[in-house]
């Protein structure tokens, strides 16, 4: 059995020292240190008291007993997780790994754990040791276990000596700034990729550098994103001016370059929303409390008048959430498009016609912030356009339609 040696309970800055005397020979002792952001420090030292030399495995798991629920979205891996020498990143949910039942890997500087959507748990043996490293899935009675390990090489302990062995364990919060302060201190094997940045990695991770800096000078998450969404219509106003200017004189189809350009930086940005522990519970203004989360209102209860959630309606309550943001974003990608000259071929002006509504349904049960992202962006795209229409001499219909409605109200 282990014994705790001295008292007092593992915290910051008082590391536990466990002893077991196994009755044949060995003595183990294990010292057990933990900082402020969850990285366990384990050093185990084995001493043989015996006649003979023995050999042994220096082994480390991290185990979980039943298949957790998780959010099922393919933009988002929970599961099983490691950076494997050559082998780079290795992810299998839950699915996969049952079906596998195992994978083995013979590498040097890697790490490997079990990863949620906020949290994880990660072996991190020294970059310098080989690892005889293992994913794999198992039973326990009825209930299913999922495993990561590794296995160092053996260390032979001659009689009267003493060997020692050290590993790391991170649990906890995958805060992006503690993330990677590990994975520099430790010198680990790319560890900053423990949080699912994605295919655009070159973009999703500068994006959240961007909006966490403007964050801690303005104090709010939402506004960093307004700033960051200026910095990126500014970045890309020369294409965008060539673009209007080739619309408003030679091809009608040319401003849509502008909104396709965007989409790279709108998945970034629902990335960052969607894994970043730094955006949970992040709010904005007004009904925004979480900017993560859904715009909470909803036009067909009348934004809470009447005391009915529609959502909960059977078959087609799924399809009756529409908030306040995304009505603002419709209304903004309306005036976008009708800023363009209609096309001349019938069927793309009615696809034309009817993205704005399609959009706004379809963003509706998107996160706030990437809504208000859409809506400020369409915003900016709609003063912008309109300075090198004028520019250029083109005829803004949508304004003196406006105009025109507004004339016509004062004379009746």
């Amino acid at each position: 059995m282990w014994k705790q040696t001295g008292s007092g309970a593992l915290s910051v800055g008082h590391p536990v020292t466990l002893t077991y005397d196994n009755g044949e020979g060995l003595e183990f002792r294990r010292t057990v240190a933990v900082d402020d952001k969850y990285l366990f420090t384990l050093k185990d030292d084995v001493t043989n008291k015996g006649s003979s030399p023995i050999s042994l495995f220096p082994y480390a798991l991290i185990s979980r007993h039943g298949t957790p629920q998780t959010a099922g979205y393919y933009i988002l891996h929970e599961g099983l997780i490691g950076v494997l020498g050559e082998s780079g990143l290795q992810e299998y949910t839950y699915k996969n790994i049952a079906e596998k039942k195992a994978v083995n890997f013979d590498v040097t500087n890697g790490w490997l754990g079990i990863t949620d959507k906020y949290w994880a748990a990660v072996l991190a043996p020294d970059t310098t040791a080989r690892l005889k490293a293992r994913f794999s899935t198992g039973t326990l009675g009825t209930l299913p276990t999922y495993q990561t390990d590794y296995l160092l090489d053996a260390q032979t302990v001659a009689p009267g000596a003493t060997v020692s062995v050290n590993a790391r364990l991170f649990a906890g919060a995958k805060e992006v700034a503690v993330v990677n302060d590990y994975d520099k201190q430790l010198k680990l094997n790319r560890f900053d990729l423990l949080i699912d940045w994605g295919w655009f990695y070159f973009i999703t991770k500068p994006l959240f550098i961007a909006i966490d800096y403007l964050y801690r000078l303005v104090g709010n998450f939402g506004l960093a994103i307004l700033i960051v969404t200026v910095l990126i219509k500014a970045a890309f106003f020369p294409l965008a001016n060539k673009s209007y200017a080739s619309m408003a004189k030679i091809n009608p189809l040319a401003g849509c370059l502008p909104i396709a350009i965007q989409i790279p930086v709108f998945f970034s940005l629902y990335k960052v929303l969607f894994v970043t522990i730094e955006m949970r519970h992040a709010p904005f203004f007004g009904w925004i409390h979480d900017l993560s989360a859904q715009d909470p209102t909803n036009v067909f209860n009348l934004f809470g008048l009447i005391p009915v959630d529609p959502t909960m309606l059977p078959v087609i309550g799924q399809f009756l959430h529409l908030g306040a943001w995304p009505l603002i974003m419709g209304v903004t990608m309306w005036a976008q498009m009708k800023l363009n000259p209609a096309p001349p071929d019938p069927t793309q002006a009615m696809i034309f016609n009817w993205m704005p509504l399609i959009f706004t349904f379809m963003l509706a049960n998107f996160p706030a912030g990437l809504v208000i992202y859409w809506a400020w962006n369409n915003s900016l795209s709609v003063l912008q356009q309109s300075v090198i229409m004028r520019k250029h001499g083109a005829k803004i219909e949508l304004f003196d339609n406006i105009k025109s409605l507004f004339v016509r109200k004062k004379t009746l």
